[in-house]
């Protein structure tokens, strides 16, 4: 649980970072319990100190509202009934907590990794069974319990992410780094990709005359698009639609296959290539093929529906 108040350095001192995702009126809902959080520029999943106070039901307890906005150690984690079951490690992260500037702006705001308001959740229910625990303290266990019990099945960060809405953001962010290693930024030069033998077992399952493997039908277009292009990462193919438009005349200027990267976009579009052409020698109809297709390369934009619906948008959009 390293996590580093000085993320985000500027001129030699450390500047607040900003809010990813979240809002003040998004919080975590755990039970009938809301918590604020956010996550930071640097995907760090914070519980801000007001939702820390808030989600224990201790507001209030002993910081003034200027106390509750500065770098304090949470007056909870300072107890001493609590101090036996408080380790060194979560003891340093509490006490340096992270500055960042709020999505509404104004003063920067102060907060802590998620998984340290989980492990003083699980410090108080410790501090509970050593029979340490006072009348005074019980609301504050039942709230660390209530909580623990919620997290019981979902992990914190899964909450907080569908709470801040980070959830959508984060599969873009997967998708922009997946479209970065697979498209060029430029054209790269024409280079011979697809042997004949490909067009050749199209021609055979599909019981066509061997011609067609030279004098292809324009549907040929998109069983490639189906077999290859579908097939190597989410959003591949509409990317490689945006840079390689179709002209006028319905075709395309360029080979879908000359905006792949070099180094990493091209040699996977190779090792699926030969994959598919196995599949199809093994095959004995166009169905039986397919049926192998879908077992060994299915497509990742249906595994992955929220890809899907981002796939949608794109196709919307160009």
């Amino acid at each position: 649980m390293n996590v580093s108040n000085n993320d985000n350095i500027e001129n030699g001192q450390s500047k607040p970072l900003t809010v990813l995702a979240g809002a003040p009126d998004r919080p975590l809902v755990i039970r009938n319990v809301e918590i604020q959080v956010y996550v930071l520029e640097n995907e760090i999943r914070v519980i801000t100190q007001r939702g820390l106070y808030g989600g224990l039901d201790t507001t209030g307890g002993g910081h003034s509202a200027a106390e509750l906005d500065s770098a304090l150690m949470p007056r909870i984690a300072q107890a001493k009934w609590l101090q036996p079951y408080i380790s060194e490690d979560l003891r340093r992260v509490l006490s340096s907590p992270i500055e960042f500037t709020p999505p509404h702006g104004g003063r920067t705001a102060y907060g802590y990794p998620a998984d340290s308001f989980v492990d003083l959740c699980e410090a108080i229910l410790k501090a509970r069974d050593g029979n340490v625990v006072s009348d005074q303290q019980l609301s504050v266990v039942r709230r660390a319990d209530l909580i623990l019990r919620g997290l019981a099945r979902i992990g914190i960060t899964a909450l907080i992410d569908e709470a801040t809405g980070y959830q959508r953001i984060r599969v873009e962010r997967a998708l922009a780094r997946i479209l970065e290693s697979y498209i060029a930024e430029e054209m790269q030069p024409w280079m011979k990709t697809y042997p004949i033998e490909f067009y050749e077992q199209i021609c055979r399952l599909k019981g066509w005359p061997i011609e067609y493997a030279l004098d292809r039908p324009s549907v040929v277009g998109h069983y490639t698009n189906d077999i290859i292009y579908e097939r190597l990462a989410p959003g591949v193919l509409e990317e490689l639609r945006a840079r390689n438009p179709t002209l006028p005349d319905g075709n395309r200027k360029n080979k879908h296959h000359q905006w792949l990267t070099p180094n990493h976009g091209h040699p996977a579009l190779q090792k699926h290539l030969e994959g598919a052409i196995a599949l199809m020698r093994v095959s004995t109809t166009w169905e039986e093929f397919k049926a192998n297709l879908e077992k060994a390369y299915p497509k990742p934009v249906e595994a992955l529906p929220l890809f899907a619906s981002l796939a949608d948008n794109s196709k919307r959009h160009t």
